[in-house]
């Protein structure tokens, strides 16, 4: 077992180096944040992101040469993954420990026999460690006035700039409180108290006190966004009650956070109090830790399967010209897998649309860009695939499904959350949902822009409605970064030919985009473009297009905000704060 055990080794070093590097990239995103360093935030955000692959590649390597002829030896892995589970046995991190065996053990395989006696299918020491999230939280007794003990807080979370007007802030803290709490939280009990998570969340140009308050029995979320000042002071920009206001700030939508977390768990579990509808596997890639979410994701779908005997069905929907997209009545995600040609005019290689999805996983979603997991050699029960599906998957994607008995492979899939398509959310939306929806989706298409996204196939149908009313992007075969395209305007035509000719009679570049024609997108539903006309029109113009790529390519980094513009406390300019 010699032999097995410096391969266990190898690789249990291998994650401690990817944790500490990792640990490292978001230690620095304080300062960062302190020194407006927003590009730099952004860098750190890629490089964090791709550390696993790195990591694990640098692991593959050294193991090769421990192993020897014995590498692909499905009995040497039994055995080094008995030994590899003595050595993380009460470790701080086991579960992510676990991930990373697994994710080595993948690149051996291809992603093919994945069985737990191999792998860590399952953990043997549960799905997470038994942390005690008390250890990374403050608590805030409230004693004597309210406003004393937030000014108590905010010094303790105090950075090296100064506050612009923190009592200024404080009495907009207390206002809201005022306003939002009473009939559903009682201020007035003696054991009210706020329990605060120890360290700040960063992202973009963002940073976030998150924590919950707490009466007896009863607490409720709540969220401290920060933000700098152009004259480089920091202020409450608002504050998040609820649930569902945080649950939008640790969205699947959103890039992950930076937190520092030496035993993330400890977090996951917190936020998963003031979360109990989000997916655990979503606070941790939140976190980000997307490679461990993927196991979570993974161990809890496979127990939905095994609770439930509903069938996989073709989504709702039109259905897409590259991806077919199926879905179970109760489950809440969506599998999406490549078809083996694509439905004309759509031409593009496989390849190309599996980069499209890898550069979505590594930008920044501004909060309209769904993350997806993606999966290698997923096994399915066959018996679980109506008939209709399977029809339909022999017909576009034969070359990515084997059967093999009861089992049904898929050798490349994405999984993304559920969302309704917008497309379908109209046809039912009475006259106040349609001018919030065409709202969300004019802001959608404007934020992905500012984001340096440009969509590209803007059609309804490819936007999805989540439960919280915002809308999301989520086909991504025809995105490219905004800078890379040339925003033009129809020339107006020199001759009655031109001006009849039934095809285009100036000339197209291949990147060549005319923002009058996004009309178009709307020819199925004249209602929903009217209330769009009247909201985005700027988005027909090419100088709105070609006003955005100026301020991208001078630098500027968008704010992105988890919440309603209209949430923000307002703000006096210093003068006027000076004259009073």
């Amino acid at each position: 077992m010699e032999k097995q055990e410096r391969f266990a080794r190898c690789i249990l070093n291998g994650f401690e180096s990817y944790f500490a590097e990792f640990q490292n990239i978001t230690l620095a995103a304080r300062t960062r944040f302190e020194n407006a360093d927003w590009q730099g935030m952004h860098r750190a955000s890629i490089e964090r992101i791709d550390l696993y692959k790195s990591k694990t590649t640098a692991v593959l390597d050294v193991v090769q040469l421990i192993a020897g002829d014995q590498l692909r030896d499905f009995e040497f892995w039994t055995e080094t993954k008995a030994v590899y589970a003595e050595l993380i046995r009460g470790h701080d991190n086991f579960e992510m420990a676990e991930t990373f065996f697994n994710s080595v053990y993948c690149a051996v395989f291809k992603h093919l026999k994945i069985r737990d006696e191999h792998a860590f299918v399952f953990s043997p020491q549960g799905d997470m460690p038994p942390s005690d999230f008390t250890r990374v939280v403050r608590r805030y007794p409230l004693e004597g006035s309210l406003p004393s003990v937030l000014q108590r807080l905010f010094d303790d979370y105090a950075f090296s700039l100064p506050y612009e007007d923190i009592q200024r802030d404080i009495g907009h803290i207390v206002e809201a409180m005022n306003n939002y709490l009473p009939g559903r939280f009682d201020l007035s009990r003696d054991e009210v108290e706020f329990q605060i998570l120890e360290h700040y969340f960063f992202r973009n140009k963002g940073a976030y006190i998150v924590g919950r308050i707490v009466s007896g029995s009863d607490s409720m979320p709540i969220v401290f966004p920060i933000q700098q000042s152009e004259t480089g002071e920091v202020f409450v920009d608002t504050v998040l009650f609820g649930a569902d206001k945080c649950s939008v700030l640790f969205s699947f939508t959103r890039s992950y956070f930076m937190v520092d977390a030496s035993i993330p768990s400890q977090y996951v579990l917190f936020l998963q109090q003031l979360m109990p509808a989000k997916p655990i596997s979503e606070i941790y890639s939140a976190m980000g830790y997307n490679k461990h979410g993927k196991t979570y994701y993974y161990r809890c779908a496979h127990r939905h399967m095994t609770r439930t005997t509903d069938k996989f069905i073709i989504a709702p929907g039109i259905k897409g010209m590259v991806m077919s997209v199926f879905t179970m009545p109760s489950y809440e995600f969506v599998f999406k897998i490549i078809k083996d040609r694509f439905t004309p005019p759509k031409e593009m290689t496989h390849e190309q649309v599996k980069e499209k999805y890898r550069l979505v996983k590594r930008w920044d979603r501004a909060g309209r860009m769904a993350d997806t997991q993606e999966f290698t050699n997923l096994a399915f029960a066959r018996e679980r695939f109506s008939e209709e599906l399977m029809e339909e998957l022999h017909k576009v994607a034969p070359s990515v499904i084997e059967e093999h008995g009861k089992a049904l492979i898929i050798k490349h899939v994405y999984v993304e959350r559920r969302m309704t398509p917008l497309n379908l959310y109209l046809q039912d939306a009475d006259e106040e949902q349609v001018a919030a929806v065409m709202d969300e989706y004019g802001n959608a298409i404007k934020q992905l822009a500012a984001a340096n996204i440009f969509p590209g196939d803007m059609l309804l149908k490819n936007f999805g409605v989540t439960r919280h009313g915002r809308v999301v992007f989520y086909d991504y075969d025809e995105i490219q970064p905004l800078t890379d395209c040339n925003f033009r305007r129809i020339p107006e035509p020199r001759t009655e030919a031109e001006e009849m000719a039934s095809k285009p009679w100036y000339t197209v570049g291949p990147n060549d985009i005319f923002p009058e024609e996004f009309r178009l997108f709307f020819s199925g539903n004249q209602r929903a473009r009217k209330v769009f006309d009247a909201m985005h029109s700027d988005i027909y113009e090419a100088e709105f297009w070609q006003g955005l790529q100026s301020r991208i390519r001078d630098g500027h980094i968008e704010d992105f905000f988890p919440y309603r513009r209209k949430l923000r406390f307002p703000r006096e300019p210093r003068s006027m704060r000076e004259v009073g």
